[in-house]
């Protein structure tokens, strides 16, 4: 028996109609995606499918669209970080005589600058009073290290490993070229060996810094939030390219402060590496006087006298001495740049060379006087 519901005959067209309603929907959605999506998201390179990375010649790749080991960090680490080394500082103890033997009492890191002869940059500091030096490679290599030649000065030291098998050098960067903002990488060895070529990432800060500390008041420095610490000095900034602007050499620890970090700009860096390799020392413009750092600006306000450097000493036959500087002088300026202690005349001083003349600002029996001097040449211990 056949049942007949007029309310069926009702029902089956609509049914069918909202069927076809939602595939046309669903198709004309599906064409309105992929034309807009290129227009949303644009792709760059080329359209043959893969990998779309815009790569410039020499560059790590910027943009990786499923390719993780293309992240230009991982590229960093894995070319820069090759060239980076451990130096591990040996010095005698027990009795004067040595019989206690030998122990590390420091370690930093460094990076190799020419593959062919084996020549590494740290910081002064991290070698200063070795008896031996210890350089760790990254193919576990632990090599005895010969140094070329150390400035305190500019807290810099040249290293030579006479082994250069399978070793390679980093690519040298424009520090001058630093733009505030933009991305770095810092690499090194925290706390030695143990966290051997750890890599930390950050930017630009600042590219003017003046700390006031031996050596590195030498430099406008280079300041990061790239994470830096002990055993990093000597290790390479690195920029996005893969090329080293930087020698990481301090950190403000002070309590509260957090992600300030400071790096030597390696294109100010190199003259006196320069010189270090080429000559074993290296050489900076002088005056040749001893400076009183006791007088303070807080003295000078007592005294009612101008801020600057006092002189104890003027050394017989240098520069100031010929110049006509004389102890118990004042020096206020240097070029016209003021300077209140010791090492903001070491800044001003190493911006020129030996021979060059600057004119020096200078308070003497309630007089200021302007003196030129030709600056006289200083080496290095």
């Amino acid at each position: 028996m056949d049942y007949y519901n007029e309310k069926d005959t009702e029902r089956k067209p609509k049914i069918f109609s909202t069927i076809v309603l939602a595939l046309v929907c669903a198709l004309l959605g599906g064409l309105i995606a992929v034309l807009l999506v290129p227009s949303v998201y644009p792709q760059s390179g080329n359209s043959s499918g893969g990998n779309n990375v815009v790569v410039q010649e020499g560059e790590a790749p910027l943009v990786s669209n499923s390719d993780s080991t293309n992240f230009p960090v991982v590229q960093i680490s894995k070319n820069v970080g090759s060239t980076v080394v451990g130096i591990s500082n040996f010095q005698l103890n027990g009795s004067i005589f040595g019989s206690g033997g030998m122990s590390e009492v420091g370690s930093g890191s460094g990076f190799i600058i020419d593959a062919e002869n084996g020549y590494i940059v740290t910081n002064y500091h991290v070698v200063e009073g070795a008896e031996k030096i210890m350089v760790s490679l990254v193919d576990g290599r632990d090599l005895t290290g010969i140094l070329v030649g150390g400035d305190s000065r500019t807290d810099l030291a040249v290293v030579k490993i006479e082994d250069t098998t399978n070793i390679k050098a980093a690519q040298l960067g424009d520090s001058g070229l630093l733009q505030v903002g933009e991305p770095v990488v810092a690499i090194g060895n925290p706390g030695g060996q143990e966290f051997a070529r750890t890599v930390t990432t950050g930017v630009v800060s600042a590219t003017d810094r003046f700390l006031m500390l031996q050596g590195e008041a030498s430099f406008d420095l280079i300041q990061t939030d790239a994470a830096i610490n002990p055993g990093n000095s000597g290790g390479p900034l690195v920029n996005y390219k893969g090329q080293v602007v930087g020698v990481n050499s301090a950190k403000q620890d002070s309590p509260g402060f957090e992600g300030m970090g400071f790096a030597i700009p390696i294109t100010d860096a190199m003259p006196t590496i320069k010189q270090i390799i080429e000559k074993g020392y290296a050489s900076h413009p002088a005056l040749f006087i001893n400076i009183d750092d006791r007088y303070t600006e807080e003295y000078a306000s007592y005294k009612g006298w101008p801020a600057g450097c006092y002189v104890s000493k003027v050394q017989s036959g240098g520069a100031a001495d010929k110049a006509g500087i004389k102890a118990a002088d004042i020096i206020t300026e240097i070029n016209g740049v003021k300077i209140s202690n010791s090492l903001e005349l070491t800044h001003e001083l190493f911006k020129y060379n030996s021979g060059e003349t600057v004119t020096a600002t200078v308070f003497r029996n309630k007089e200021t006087l302007s003196i030129k001097v030709v600056l006289g040449e200083m080496r290095s211990e």
